[in-house]
This record gives C-alpha cells, sequence and structure tokens, in this order.
C-alpha cells in the first residue's frame, strides 16, 4: 500500500469554520495514525475574496488546535507550491493536454446564450444541459476567435448517458446520472481554473491518496472523477463526512453562537476539548467514550467509524468538555492563559504570582471556560463596593445583622487564619450562640465578597488574609448601620 497521503485545503476568504477544523482534524488523525503525510494547500485562485488576513487566521488557527503538517505554503515541500494562486503554469499544461485530447474544448458563449439556452429548456420542461455550438467548429476557426480577443472559458466533455459511480469511504457507492451533468467549465474565461479543476490537478500532483472532506463536496466528485479520466489518473479514495447542523437541524451559522476557531480561542475554550469535541462530531470511539486525549484519538481514529448521518452542533457539550479539561489543567497553565488580561486590569503582573496561583486554585474547578476567571475572582482583587441584593435583602437586613457581624469580626481578629481554623472557629462559635453554622457563614460570605455563591468560604477566607477581611467586615458593619 503506498503511503498514505491527506490534505486539508481551505479557502482563505474568513476564518477557520469548527466544520474546516473538523474536517482538518479528521485528516491529520487518519494520517498521523497510519504513518502518513498530512498536506496543507490554501485554495486561493478566487482573487477577490482571498485574503492574506485569513490565510494566516486558518495557520494560527491550526496550529492552536495542535495540528500541523508535513508539507505546505509556510514550510514548504519538494510538490509545491502550496498555494493555488502560485501554480497557475501547472493547471494551463494541462488544460492544453485536454484541449490536444479534444476532452476539452473552448466555448465562446456568452451569460445571454446560456439564459436564452436554460430559458428553452424550461419551456419544453427538459432537463437543461448545455448543448454548445462551437463544439464541432475547425480548430483554425475557433484560433481566429482567440486572437481576435473574444472571451473564452474551457469545457471538459461529459458523457451524456450512462451514470458516475464513486466509491465512497462513508457512504458506499454513489452513482450520478451523466446526463444531470453539465460539460463542466474547468478554466474561466480570465484564464484561471475553476474549483472543480484545480482540485484534481493538485491532488494528483501533490499524490494524495485519501481525500477526507465535507458531504457538500459529494456532488463535485462525478465531475472530478471525469477529469481524472480525461488526463488517464487514477483517483483517491474519497471520503465525504457528515454536515454539521444546529441543534434545530438548520444550517450552520453565527447566530447560532460562536462558530470559528478563533472566537472559541478568545472565549477561554482550551484546544484539547474543541479537539475532542470535533472528533465526536460524526465519529464515534464507542458508547462511553467521550473524554479523549489527543493519544486516544490517534489509537482509536478509524475512518469506517465516520457516521453517515449529520452531526449537531452541540455547544452545552462543549463547554461541559472544556470545563473538565480546565479542572485537570496545571494552574500554572491557566495562569499563563489569564495573565494578559489580568496585567491589563492591574491584578497581577508577575509571570509568576504566588497569590494568583492560590486564586486560581480556587477558583478553577468551578470554570467553564478560562475567562469566566474574571467573572468570579474579582473580589480577590478588587475592592468590594457592592453587594448582591438579594443577599442584602436575606442576610443583611435582618434584626440581628449587626450582631452576627460583630462575632464575625470577632472571629477574624482571634483566630489562626487557616482554612481549618477558620472552620473550627465559626461552628464554635455558632454553637455557643444555639445558630446554625450558616447563619454566620452565609452574612459573612456576602460582607466579604459581596457575593452570596463564591468558593468554600474559609478558603475564600485564608486567601484573602486576616487584615483584607477585617477591613471587609468593618465595611459591611457600617453598610448595614445605613440601611
Amino acid at each position: 500500500m503506498p503511503n498514505i497521503r491527506v490534505r486539508f485545503a481551505p479557502s482563505p476568504t474568513g476564518a477557520l469554520h469548527i466544520g474546516g477544523a473538523r474536517t482538518a482534524l479528521f485528516n491529520w488523525l487518519f494520517a498521523r495514525s497510519q504513518g502518513g503525510n498530512f498536506v496543507l494547500r490554501l485554495e486561493d485562485t478566487d482573487l477577490s475574496r482571498s485574503t492574506q488576513e485569513a490565510a494566516t487566521g486558518i495557520i494560527e488557527g491550526l496550529q492552536w488546535l495542535g495540528i500541523d503538517w508535513d508539507e505546505g505554503p509556510d514550510v514548504g515541500g519538494s510538490l509545491g507550491p502550496y498555494r493555488q494562486s502560485e501554480r497557475l503554469p501547472i493547471y494551463q499544461k494541462y488544460i492544453s493536454e485536454l484541449l490536444s485530447s479534444g476532452h476539452a474544448y473552448h466555448c465562446f458563449c456568452t451569460a445571454e446564450d446560456l439564459d436564452n439556452e436554460r430559458n428553452q429548456a424550461a419551456e419544453k420542461k427538459e432537463n437543461y444541459r448545455h448543448h454548445c455550438p462551437y463544439l464541432h467548429k475547425d480548430a483554425a476557426y475557433i484560433q481566429d476567435l482567440l486572437k481576435s480577443g473574444q472571451p473564452a472559458v474551457v469545457r471538459l466533455r461529459i458523457p451524456e448517458s450512462g451514470s458516475t459511480v464513486i466509491h465512497d469511504l462513508v457512504r458506499g457507492e454513489v452513482a450520478f446520472e451523466n446526463r444531470l451533468l453539465d460539460d463542466i467549465i474547468i478554466q474561466k474565461s480570465d484564464g484561471w481554473p475553476t474549483y472543480n479543476f484545480a482540485v484534481v490537478i493538485d491532488d494528483h500532483t501533490m499524490q494524495i491518496t485519501h481525500v477526507i472532506r465535507a458531504e457538500e463536496h459529494l456532488s463535485n466528485t462525478p465531475k472530478q472523477k471525469h477529469i481524472y479520466d480525461a488526463l488517464g489518473w487514477s483517483m483517491p479514495q474519497f471520503a465525504h463526512v457528515s454536515m454539521i447542523l444546529a441543534p434545530d437541524r438548520s444550517k450552520l451559522s453565527k447566530r447560532h453562537g460562536a462558530t470559528s476557531v478563533q472566537e472559541f480561542r478568545d472565549l477561554g475554550y482550551l484546544p484539547e476539548a474543541l479537539i475532542n469535541y470535533l472528533a465526536l462530531l460524526g465519529w464515534s470511539a464507542g458508547e462511553e467514550a467521550t473524554l479523549l486525549s489527543r493519544q486516544e484519538l490517534l489509537e482509536q481514529f478509524r475512518l469506517e467509524n465516520v457516521t453517515r448521518s449529520a452531526a449537531v452542533y452541540d455547544l452545552d457539550k462543549l463547554t461541559w468538555m472544556n470545563g473538565s479539561y480546565i479542572g485537570t489543567s496545571s494552574p500554572d497553565r491557566i495562569l499563563e492563559l489569564l495573565s494578559p488580561e489580568a496585567s491589563s486590569r492591574g491584578w497581577w503582573t508577575q509571570p509568576e504570582d504566588a497569590y494568583a496561583l492560590r486564586v486560581i486554585q480556587l477558583i478553577q474547578p468551578r470554570l467553564k471556560t478560562v475567562y469566566q476567571f474574571f467573572e468570579q475572582a474579582d473580589y480577590f482583587f478588587e475592592e468590594v463596593n457592592n453587594y448582591d441584593q438579594k443577599g442584602i435583602d436575606k442576610y443583611f437586613k435582618l434584626d440581628n445583622a449587626t450582631e452576627i457581624l460583630t462575632h464575625v469580626a470577632s472571629i477574624i481578629e482571634n483566630t489562626s487564619f487557616d482554612a481549618h481554623s477558620l472552620e473550627v472557629a465559626f461552628r464554635q462559635r455558632a454553637e455557643t450562640l444555639s445558630l446554625k453554622a450558616a447563619s454566620l457563614i452565609h452574612p459573612a460570605r456576602l460582607a466579604l465578597t459581596g457575593r452570596t455563591s463564591t468558593p468554600g468560604l474559609f478558603e475564600v477566607m485564608a486567601v484573602l488574609g486576616q487584615n483584607i477581611c477585617g477591613q471587609r467586615i468593618q465595611a459591611a458593619q457600617k453598610f448595614v448601620a445605613a440601611l
């Protein structure tokens, strides 16, 4: 069996969408698990829409996910160039071959000509198929038109009868009736190849053995097969993976929330969580398998386990996975991720901040995304100037609120400041007062953090320290007195 070679070939016209990232991941997993090669190719012949910014974003997105490649526009390789915009002479060479062999021909029909032809077919209730009046013109006549500068496209001859059968590794045999195919355009009037032609030339000359791509490209495959056949080339094996649908089973779009890799990165998702989640969109590792490391994915990934049915995008599941990965990450890693924003807020500036690490260890188990930290940890780094209104009503407006805070102040002043000692002191004082410990704990939490929900109060107090806790209780006492 020849060395497996696969490719990911995005168009740099926008951000790296999760559908594209999933395609890249499946190709990468297949190549790496089989000891093959993974090629990155940029399909940038849409010159009006392709941008360097988008190309850079795609490369950075893949790198952030940890998807590497053996050949590509940034690393080179012996079968490049790896940007279609740099491959025009290669395409023109094979256009010339197909014209010389009679498999392709110049078509000078205008848009108006084609519209009239379509309308006539519609009136007759016939399937539209272009019948080019220039197909059987002699070579001299065609050359005269070309020399005169008349715009022309190049079309590939497609049989008008029979069917084209594609053997797909995911979908099995898929047949397409040739009468429903047109003589496809393989070169536009500006001299640039069409998508279907360029992709065939690229895959063949880059020795691609397996084309793993989205289901939406399945309808392109019979057209591409005719190009392979006309050039006398063997086709790679195809595997068309299912679409990713929104929860309502509509087409996934921005209205369903974040859909690009860069958006998830900026929202505080970890690359291993997104990799894990994307792998399970249209691929099954068994009913029990959910959280899978990169190594486990490499060990288990098989194309035969890619499903035919559409995958449904579930942000809640991804967010749950992300929380699980955050929970098992090292606090140092979370500190590094948070530090740029934390520095801009003035929370900490040192790359190794012992206090920040203690706060992270406390907050980390509660995080679903990394940057939720800034919503949940403000009271560790900023003054408490406001209190939760429901907490005020429930704890600060009690008849004995002043007395409760006085007891809390006494505990703070007279207790060793570690979590265990604080818990013992709170529970002993509550028992002495014939109160439930919660009667002291909840007002204390509100006074010290401004919130009614935090990590364990005693751990929070131990991190805040005795002086800060004492000052905040005094401020809360003044607040209650003014109610």
